[in-house]
């Protein structure tokens, strides 16, 4: 008997979730979270999946930990400040298994808005396959930064939470982000805080928490030349059926823009998006318990 063909996951929803179970607040360690997206990349919600997001420091450890795996067949991004790319690359390239498929970069404080694309291009001699992401400080440099990106292959990063409340921008500042760089023209990708489908207050730290399916909705209507009011009310909606309709809506060449998110776990954004009937039953059947 042949096996059943794998579940079509929406091309809207295609590699959202990228895999950084290794960051707080799961903080899964490695040896665990290594297997773990193995075995995600080979479940029936493995359309989701994105690369395995690991911190530069942390690149050796995978020799060890990807040993059994064929050449090249584990994907990575790697999170690096910009002085520690060339370092990375080489780290990277020396794990048999590991495909770099991307480097996310933060900028040192003092380092000016148009001196990152130059000393990345330095840096990296061959940029085959692999996708930049610059993450764009939460300060003056932002618009300047966006400029610089512009026109180039680097994209950009936003950072949507972090273990202190002041890390979570609010939905002002977050639709301004999409904004600048739907005018500028720059794809993005987001970290931290998105650990729900909706926007949401968390029970435990009271932290104001954007939702994933949020940002896509506002991403859309960025798009379609919305206003920043507009934006920031699409961010704040928490009425699970109004923005799984809208979501429905949505072309799915708002992934050109937004092209995913970090997350430290890939089964409870599956659960969350399959309740509000944005993804088949399939695609769910063997994520039997949320990750932490």
């Amino acid at each position: 008997m042949s096996a059943s063909p794998p579940p079509e996951i929406p091309p809207l929803l295609g590699g959202l979730f990228d895999d950084a179970a290794v960051f707080p607040p799961g903080s899964l360690p490695v040896e665990e979270a290594v297997p773990a997206h193995v075995a995600h990349t080979r479940g029936a919600h493995a359309g989701l999946v994105g690369a395995f997001v690991l911190a530069a420091g942390d690149i050796d450890r995978l020799t060890e930990l990807t040993g059994d795996l064929a050449a090249r067949s584990f994907d990575l991004s790697v999170t690096v400040s910009l002085p520690g790319v060339r370092d990375a690359l080489a780290a990277a390239h020396r794990v048999p298994a590991v495909r770099l498929v991307g480097l996310e970069v933060s900028v040192p404080d003092g380092v000016a808005a148009d001196r990152v694309v130059p000393a990345l291009a330095e840096a990296i001699d061959d940029a085959t396959g692999l996708t930049v992401y610059v993450e764009v400080p939460r300060d003056a440099r932002r618009e300047a930064l966006l400029g610089a990106l512009a026109g180039t292959p680097c994209l950009a990063k936003f950072r949507t939470g972090g273990v202190r409340a002041d890390l979570y921008p609010d939905e002002r500042e977050l639709a301004a982000a999409v904004l600048a760089a739907t005018r500028a023209g720059v794809a993005f990708k987001a970290t931290a805080g998105l650990h729900h489908a909706l926007r949401n207050t968390d029970p435990e730290t009271g932290f104001e928490q954007h939702g994933f399916l949020n940002l896509l909705v506002a991403t859309g209507a960025a798009l379609q030349g919305a206003e920043a009011a507009t934006v920031a009310e699409l961010l704040s909606d928490r009425d699970g059926d109004r923005v799984a309709a809208r979501v429905r809506a949505l072309s799915p060449r708002v992934r050109d823009l937004f092209r995913s998110f970090g997350t430290c776990s890939v089964a409870e954004p599956a659960l969350e998006t399959a309740g509000l009937g944005l993804l088949p039953a399939a695609a769910i059947a063997d994520l039997t318990e949320v990750s932490a």
